[in-house]
């Protein structure tokens, strides 16, 4: 019976060289037929890539062990190359320094963009878009991103295999993070998606809006513990598949991980698997036995697993809290309005502890918090529209399933 998703894993030793990295690539994405029958249609690919940072680039065994490797990201797009005739255009918000400028820290090696006529858009400036999340969203339903998705016709995530010490990993889905405006007014900062509760759920509604058609993660290279900073391992494979959330779940399986586990079991210390809660709501699926997945290579591939920043007690009296500050301004929201109209508020324990029109001067929740490090703050911005649509019901359902 044929399976709705299909995967392919192959063996790729680091230390190969760029066309025999390319021809890999070409192996395991040649029996993506539903990629490709999508992407030879296409007039206009986005890509994004997992290659934007503002700090040097780490190595490991001779490749980048935080990005993905300049030999993939050349593969990939000579690849598009030869089978379409679309326009194609990378994606990624530039890194900034205090004053908003950009740092000129690219990292996506720019000679192959030019090389294969690629055009790249700053997802951190205008014009922007809105964009419904099919479904209706999980955490809002509707997210403001750079317009270059609004004419694309397909989507390509290419991610690198590596822990998170939010999310436990981050592969194919995680990546779509970066295409988030982190500039207020039109954006938001990084600390209002990435905190307590909201991520788990943010990250399946980037997936959904987006709904990359091929993902490719290099896992030649990868790294244990966190997402910057951590421990290179030597995985030797690079994996392909036609949906997000399955390619992230074979991925994850070949960490050494349980992609339908949940918080909090490891890798998930912090906050819900998000990828259970993207097949929860029926975008993909975390059971491989529902997949077409065939790989050359056997997990674990190297040793992975998140750093356990926090003791479990304190993380689940931070997920506990975060969710009663949702809904303590869910049910005060006329109120707030009435007298924070316009502003950000951060809130903690019932109280609104510093409000304003731009948060972004307050780097850490965990530096913010003073002297209640287990108390969560919840940041929100005051809408009387309430035109992002916060599903406040995702509050409820963690802390249901925490009392269960």
């Amino acid at each position: 019976m044929s399976k709705a998703y299909r995967v392919r894993a192959a063996h790729c030793d680091h230390r190969v060289t760029s066309e025999e990295v390319y021809q890999t690539l070409k192996r395991i994405t040649e029996p993506l037929e539903r990629s490709w029958a999508r992407l030879e249609k296409a007039r206009k690919i986005v890509l994004k890539f997992n290659m934007m940072y503002q700090q040097e680039v780490a190595y490991f065994a001779g490749r980048r062990r935080e990005l993905v490797d300049d030999a993939v990201c050349q593969a990939v797009l000579r690849l598009l190359r030869e089978r379409t005739t679309a326009k194609l255009v990378a994606t990624d918000t530039f890194a900034y320094d205090q004053e908003g400028n950009p740092t000129g820290q690219f990292n996506y090696f720019q000679p192959h963009l030019d090389e294969f006529g690629v055009e790249f858009v700053d997802s951190n400036r205008p014009p922007f878009a809105t964009y419904e999340v099919p479904g209706g969203g999980r955490m809002f339903g509707r997210y403001t991103l750079s317009s270059c998705f609004a004419d694309a016709d397909e989507v390509i995530s290419v991610a690198k295999m590596k822990n998170h010490h939010f999310m436990g990993v981050t592969l194919c889905m995680k990546n779509l993070f970066g295409l988030t405006p982190p500039i207020p007014p039109l954006g938001r900062v990084r600390t209002y998606f990435h905190h307590a509760i909201r991520l788990s759920y943010v990250l399946p509604d980037l997936a959904m809006i987006t709904n990359p058609c091929l993902n490719i993660i290099d896992a030649m290279v990868g790294q244990w513990g966190c997402e910057w900073g951590g421990e290179g391992r030597i995985g030797n494979a690079l994996i392909a598949g036609d949906q997000t959330t399955a390619t992230d779940a074979c991925a994850a399986h070949l960490m050494g991980h349980d992609p339908a586990s949940d918080w909090p079991t490891p890798p998930f210390r912090r906050d819900r698997n998000h990828l259970l809660l993207a097949a929860q709501g029926g975008f993909g699926t975390v059971d491989l036995n529902e997949i077409d997945f065939e790989s050359e290579v056997q997990g674990p591939l190297a040793e992975f697993d998140s750093v356990e920043y926090d003791p479990p007690e304190v993380m689940a009296t931070c997920r506990q809290t975060a969710c009663e500050q949702g809904l303590f301004y869910r049910d005060r929201q006329r109120a707030m309005v009435d007298r924070y109209r316009g502003d950000f508020v951060y809130m903690q324990d019932g109280e609104v502890v510093w409000h304003g029109p731009d948060p972004s001067h307050i780097q850490s929740h965990r530096q913010f918090s003073g002297k209640k490090p287990g108390s969560a703050l919840w940041l929100k911005y005051v809408d009387p529209e309430e035109r992002e649509q916060e599903r406040f019901a995702a509050y409820e359902e963690c802390l249901a399933r925490m009392s269960a």
